[in-house]
C-alpha cells in the first residue's frame, strides 16, 4: 500500500481514523509506505493578502471537516507557507521506528488544525516536536537526517507528480473523487491517495 500524502492537507488530517482502522485491520499482511507529496512547494507564489488566503483555507478546512468530521481550529493563524519543513521531520522520523513516525506525523497536522498554528519552519520544529513519545528530537533534526530526508522526499514530490494513468479521470462520488491535480505544467496524485499494489 503507498499513502500519497502531506502534513498540511485537511483531507489527509479527515482521513488519518480511517487509515490508521485499515492498517491495523490489515496488519502484518500489509506493507505501508508513505509518499510525502509537497501540497505547499517552496516555490509558491506568495498570496498577496496571507490574512485573505488564511481566511478562505480556514473556510476551505471546514468544509472538508463536515465531510470528514475531523476536528480543526476555531482560526487558522496563516496558511502554511511550505509543506517542506514538516514532511522533512516526518520522513526523518521514520528512522526512529513507525511508531514514532506515527507521532510526529499526527503532531505535525495538530499544529495546522488544531491549533491553527502550521509547523511550516525547520527553525520551529523542535518546539512543535517536543515531547513526542519515543523521539529523539536532535536526532531528528541534525543535519545528516535532515539532508537524508530531503533527498527522500525530492524523490516523494517526484513520485507523486508520476500518477498511473487509472486515476487520470477517475470520476468517484463526493466533494474529492481521489482524480489527479493539476500543478504547474503536469499533474501530481489528489491528496490523501492510497495504492493498492
Amino acid at each position: 500500500m503507498t499513502e500519497y500524502t502531506d502534513p498540511a492537507c485537511p483531507w489527509a488530517w479527515g482521513s488519518e481514523p480511517v487509515f490508521r482502522l485499515l492498517r491495523q485491520g490489515l496488519s502484518p499482511r500489509l506493507e505501508w509506505r508513505r509518499v510525502f507529496g509537497i501540497l505547499f512547494d517552496e516555490d509558491d507564489d506568495p498570496a498577496p493578502d496571507p490574512d485573505a488566503e488564511a481566511r478562505w483555507y480556514e473556510g476551505f478546512v471546514k468544509g472538508v471537516a463536515a465531510h470528514t468530521r475531523a476536528p480543526y481550529a476555531a482560526r487558522l493563524q496563516w496558511l502554511t507557507r511550505t509543506s517542506w519543513p514538516a514532511s522533512l521531520a516526518a520522513k526523518a522520523a521514520q528512522e526512529q521506528g513507525e511508531s514514532v513516525a506515527e507521532h510526529v506525523l499526527r503532531r505535525l497536522r495538530e499544529t495546522t488544525f488544531i491549533l491553527g498554528r502550521p509547523a511550516d519552519s525547520l527553525q520551529t520544529m523542535a518546539g512543535v516536536l517536543k515531547g513526542v513519545q519515543g523521539l529523539d528530537v536532535e536526532r531528528l533534526l541534525e543535519g545528516r537526517a535532515m539532508k537524508a530526508a530531503r533527498v527522500a522526499v525530492r524523490e516523494d514530490w517526484a513520485e507523486t507528480r508520476r500518477p498511473i494513468r487509472e486515476v487520470r479521470d477517475l470520476d468517484g462520488p463526493g466533494p474529492h473523487p481521489g482524480r489527479v491535480k493539476e500543478v504547474g505544467e503536469g499533474c501530481r496524485y489528489a491528496l490523501p491517495t492510497l495504492l493498492f499494489e
